[in-house]
């Protein structure tokens, strides 16, 4: 495989969102969230399983025991391997009818950071969120569509993006107790007339690089831990929605993409940059 991204599965998404390597099954799971799906590839064999969820699911991520934890429209929950619901954490805070979770990411112990999306993109009234024993806890609200969130390699930086506002964020972060502190811009991207990609989804490399996908700009940038933008990668999909390392040692870089009218996409690409990700622990609902 080289580093140019390519198609790897023709996976008809109408949504291709929140790619996640499955250290214990050697699988990437991601979801199709308006296409109420969950996905899951085997790079090796090719083999790809398709399991109905019962509502729209933003993101999802693996669950200690086994299953997985998703941000749905209903709320947090919790979903065996078939994707049915087993047990819910948190009901959405917002209204459902226009919120609903969109983007998730697990801390180094297991805490469950996601945001949502304000599908209207009238108010500004979704925010970004902590999960764990304590509950859903509101870290930052005003947003419009929450995105991004990654940690670093320490695990002492954390990331989140509002996409339709072209900003990335980041906190300085306590792993220890959950605390985030200092929230400040990370990067601001100025759109033009002709270019309006935008952050998306985004995953941190084992070198502390931020890689996000830019939506309606077709390409992933990935940029080092001040925001200095360091290389560009395109995609044929115009509509790029998140990127995640998997495959042997994380050294293959995974990407969904959305259905984009007779383009592209809806299909999941990868590549080999020659930079390994970061191993993300599961979600652990006794934390």
């Amino acid at each position: 495989m080289s580093d140019a991204l390519e198609l790897v599965l023709k996976a008809d998404c109408e949504l291709g969102e929140s790619p996640v390597w499955l250290a214990d099954q050697q699988r990437l799971a991601f979801v199709d969230i308006t296409g109420r799906r969950i996905h899951r590839y085997d790079p090796v064999s090719g083999a790809h399983r398709i399991d109905a969820v019962e509502e729209d699911v933003g993101c999802l991520a693996p669950a200690k025991g086994g299953g997985f934890i998703a941000g749905m429209r209903s709320g947090l929950w919790l979903l065996d391997e078939t994707g049915k619901k087993t047990r819910e954490l948190a009901e959405n805070p917002e209204p459902a009818a226009t919120n609903r979770f969109n983007d998730g990411k697990v801390d180094p112990r297991g805490r469950y950071f996601t945001g949502t999306v304000d599908e209207p993109k009238a108010g500004g009234t979704a925010g970004f969120y902590r999960y764990d024993g304590r509950g859903l806890v509101r870290l930052t609200n005003g947003l419009m569509t929450a995105n991004g969130a990654a940690f670093s390699p320490d695990g002492r930086t954390l990331y989140c993006s509002d996409t339709p506002r072209f900003v990335i964020w980041r906190w300085d972060y306590d792993p220890e107790t959950g605390a985030a502190e200092n929230q400040r811009e990370f990067v601001r991207i100025i759109p033009t007339e002709t270019d309006r990609g935008r952050p998306d989804g985004a995953t941190v490399d084992a070198e502390g690089c931020y890689w996000s996908a830019q939506y309606e700009g077709g390409r992933l940038h990935r940029y080092d831990p001040e925001g200095r933008l360091m290389a560009q990668y395109p995609l044929p999909a115009r509509k790029v929605t998140m990127p995640a390392f998997g495959g042997e040692g994380l050294k293959t870089l995974f990407v969904t993409t959305a259905a984009d009218d007779g383009r592209e996409g809806g299909g999941l690409y990868a590549c080999e940059p020659g930079v390994a990700g970061l191993a993300i622990p599961p979600f652990d609902p006794a934390i």
